[in-house]
């Protein structure tokens, strides 16, 4: 500890550590940086404080924890013999594998020792180690609950409220003196359960009957319920204090005696180590990577998909944001998906910054910008963007469809789906993935059970506050594992090459690695007699833009194929495409000739698209061809447009133009819509796209791991904070030096003469100063000249030079004679 008396508080502990200790403390524990401490004693005050004390127990690994909680149920202060006592038994060797346990153990507790320590939730030297206030109430057992390791209270709580005459009744049973002193009666019974020699004459006096009472309550819970009249083997057990009550109703076994039956130990299986993760299987590591690069593509072509079925204007927002359950069915069908997976897709693009609202009145989520920049890169870029996005996200999909805390399920893109932990555990899992060599596939359940070691308080529910946080991070670790196969960061189960890339090199080498095993988009497709076009591949981007406005995709796997109909031919020539333009398209990227009936369906399709002509009356329709309209009028389904005829070529209708180029392209009719000016009106495939939107902000956990310069800033202004605090003065009526923490206090004349003075003599004061906003603070400052209602000075406190209003200073107090030297 670098002091030669023991300390005898946490900040004293605290304030003989050195800066690198200290920006230790900081750097385990940010949050007791918002805001940075005035000095050592805020410094421990807030490292005390139970909000800071779970979040720290949180962070500790199993038996970094397991120490604490050994420390919580011994007496302090704490013994390093005593401590590894609890956590080995007093005879390990006595069972199976003990020996080795309690090797494991003794080698384990100095690195954990060291960790608590670190974070300030130990302090003391190795005969005297202390747990943290907060964290013993937290970790103790009391007559209220059990301990995290299944010990109860001790004799002398369980007994706080017992009745002398009761007291002497266990020590007549027990076979112990009689005393009329209460706390000599305690005494003597904490005697007997600690001495094993006596403790085991008395247990081999014991019934069978109440030998199974205590083997069911020595790993705990250590409570248990009684009626009025209990059974003779309880009441033999609670004759001799065994079990103590607690109420009416309840008994407590002491921790005296469960440690005594436990041999000893806190813990029923320490667990110094963390679990090995086993491998289930090995696979060829290229088979890994091609498997994994081939899911890439199509995670790549999903997102793409999704996007471009959003393209023209996407779904609405619910009043409550987020996707209705009726839109993401209809996305689950056109990528033909789960719905669950369709939610990843979805909140994957929306992490990326591809996909936000509008912002409009009648809100709609729609492509951004940064799609058009994204669709544009080569697919390993684009693989890489959306993993880089990933990675960091704190909204966890595998959440849709689930319930708040409010009971109301929970949408896709909708809030309420943001979890600090995901980003950790995500990393952690693709951490243990990397750790085995290539190829390697893990048993799932060996990596729940080394991230459950790794933050146990996050991992099950308990007496810390923490309930129902593992659980979510057990299942955010299998939603990773899923995920990862979806985006082809692993293949087969094993972790692909360039997702090791990614994490030791970052999304350029990754996508240097992945872009060799992606198949090269072709420039062609094969005609076919049926009226279908199959691609043996992916497509090049212009080829499958306008192929997808030519025909519909009929089936999607290895070969994508694409079926020719009069509607999607009709997209076409409504996109402004003439039968001439197809003709040649087909042409050119067609690996086999063009079939004859497919020409027919174009030039079919071409020959009576815009014979009819739509227009706005509310709307008409136009046609050179008398017979055409004659037979539109005598057509049954036309008469809930209600049209009726102006002309011999015209006929207007009540509908709007777009219901009734609708209605008659139902009736099997090619209409096309034509503008005022009475020319063909071309209907592109529209894109709608957001204002520029930026990505979502991860949702971080806590406050952020400060940089070193922010670290080595807050330690110098802590040190020179404490500096000010406790630095010797000396004493003056106004300035007591006994009053730790107290602004000293002097007139203003006064205070104008010690500041000369020491600007003459160069020695250092101690002032009282408030800022403009009102907050005091003392400082150690060195005078160097004085005008003008300001004095300029050397401030140890903040180690720089700077001038102070002498209106602001309370007071100015001499340092002593020790504190110059």
């Amino acid at each position: 500890m670098g002091m030669t008396t023991p300390p005898r508080t946490l900040a004293e502990a605290l304030r003989a550590r050195d800066d690198a200790s200290l920006a230790a403390l900081l750097r385990a524990r940010p949050d007791l940086l918002s805001p940075v401490p005035g000095d050592i004693t805020q410094l421990a005050t807030r490292a005390g404080t139970r909000a800071s004390v779970v979040r720290a127990l949180e962070r500790l690994d199993r038996f970094a924890l397991q120490t604490a909680e050994a420390l919580a149920v011994a007496a302090e202060p704490v013994p390093y013999a005593t401590l590894l006592a609890l956590l080995t038994g007093d005879e390990p060797e006595g069972e199976p594998g003990g020996a080795d346990v309690g090797e494991a153990v003794a080698d384990a507790l100095p690195r954990a020792l060291a960790t608590l320590r670190e974070q300030a939730l130990v302090w003391g030297g190795d005969d005297r180690m202390r747990l943290v206030r907060t964290a013993r109430e937290i970790l103790a057992p009391s007559p209220q609950h059990a301990s995290p390791t299944g010990l109860g209270p001790t004799v002398a709580e369980a007994t706080s409220g017992m009745s002398p005459g009761r007291l002497q009744e266990i020590l007549t049973a027990a076979g112990l003196p009689a005393t009329h002193d209460p706390v000599s009666a305690v005494h003597a019974l904490t005697s007997l359960f600690t001495d094993r020699a006596r403790m085991g004459a008395l247990l081999d006096t014991a019934p069978a009957e109440s030998l199974t009472v205590l083997d069911r309550l020595v790993w705990g819970p250590p409570y248990g319920e009684v009626t009025s009249n209990p059974t003779p083997p309880v009441t033999w057990l609670r004759d001799r204090g065994l079990l103590l009550p607690v109420s009416a109703r309840t008994v407590v076994l002491p921790r005296e005696a469960a440690l005594h039956l436990r041999a000893g130990r806190a813990h029923r299986v320490p667990e110094p180590e963390p679990p090995v993760v086993a491998a289930v299987t090995r696979r060829d590591p290229q088979a890994v990577d091609s498997a994994a690069a081939a899911q890439a593509f199509l995670a790549v072509s999903t997102v793409e998909e999704l996007m471009k079925k959003w393209d023209g204007g996407g779904p609405p927002i619910l009043r409550a944001g987020g996707l209705s359950v009726r839109e993401l069915k209809r996305a689950a069908t056109a990528l033909e998906v789960p719905e669950q997976v369709a939610a990843f897709w979805t909140e994957l693009a929306y992490a990326a910054g591809l996909l936000a609202s509008d912002g409009e009145a009648d809100e709609r989520y729609a492509p951004t910008p940064a799609y058009d920049d994204w669709a544009a890169l080569p697919t390993q870029e684009r693989w890489a963007v959306l993993v880089t996005a990933w990675l960091p996200a704190t909204r966890v999909p595998g959440l849709v469809g689930g319930q708040d805390a409010k009971g109301r399920a929970m949408a896709a893109l909708g809030s309420g789906l943001d979890r600090s932990a995901a980003p950790e555990v995500r990393r952690r899992v693709l951490a243990l993935l990397a750790g085995p060599e290539p190829g390697t596939v893990p048993d799932p359940e060996a990596v729940l059970a080394r991230l459950r070691w790794e933050r146990p308080l996050r991992g099950a529910a308990s007496e810390h506050g923490t309930a129902g946080t593992a659980d979510l991070r057990s299942r955010i670790a299998l939603w990773t594992l899923d995920e990862c196969e979806l985006l082809g960061v692993t293949g087969r189960g094993a972790l692909a090459a360039h997702t090791r890339a990614l994490l030791d090199g970052g999304p350029d080498e990754a996508a240097a690695l992945l872009a060799p095993l992606l198949p090269e988009p072709l420039d062609h497709v094969l005609l076919q007699a049926d009226l279908t076009a199959v691609a043996p591949g992916p497509l090049e981007r212009p080829l499958a833009e306008t192929l997808s406005v030519l025909a519909d995709i009929e089936s999607k796997g290895g070969a994508t194929v694409y079926r020719f109909t009069p509607g999607s031919v009709r997209r076409a020539l409504d996109a402004g495409q003439s039968a001439a333009d197809l003709h040649a398209f087909l042409a050119a990227h067609s690996r086999t000739p063009v079939p004859q009936p497919l020409s027919y369906l174009v030039d079919d399709i071409a020959r009576r698209h815009g014979h009819l002509r739509i227009g706005a009356a509310s709307s008409y329709v136009r046609c050179d061809d008398e017979a055409v309209l004659n037979e539109i009028l005598a057509d049954k389904r036309s008469a809930t447009l209600r049209l009726r005829r102006l002309a011999p070529t015209v006929l207007a209708a009540q509908a709007d133009p777009a219901s009734l180029l609708e209605g008659l392209r139902e009736m099997g009719y090619a209409p096309a819509a034509e503008s005022a000016d009475g020319d063909v009106l071309i209907t592109r495939a529209g894109s709608r796209r957001t204002p520029p939107r930026t990505a979502p902000a991860p949702v971080p956990e806590g406050p952020p791991v400060p940089d070193p310069t922010l670290l080595d800033a807050a330690v110098r202004a802590i040190r020179a904070g404490d500096t000010a605090a406790t630095v010797a003065r000396k004493e003056t009526p106004e300035s007591p030096a006994g009053t730790p923490g107290a602004l000293p206090r002097t007139g203003s004349a006064e205070t104008l003469a010690t500041v000369q003075a020491a600007v003459m003599t160069g020695s250092a004061l101690w002032i009282g100063y408030v800022n403009a906003d009102g907050a005091a603070s003392q400082r150690v400052i060195a005078p160097v000249r004085v005008e003008g209602g300001f004095v300029t000075a050397y401030d140890h406190t903040a180690d720089e030079v700077r001038t102070y209003p002498l209106h602001r200073i309370t007071g100015v107090a001499e340092l002593a004679d020790d504190a110059t030297d």
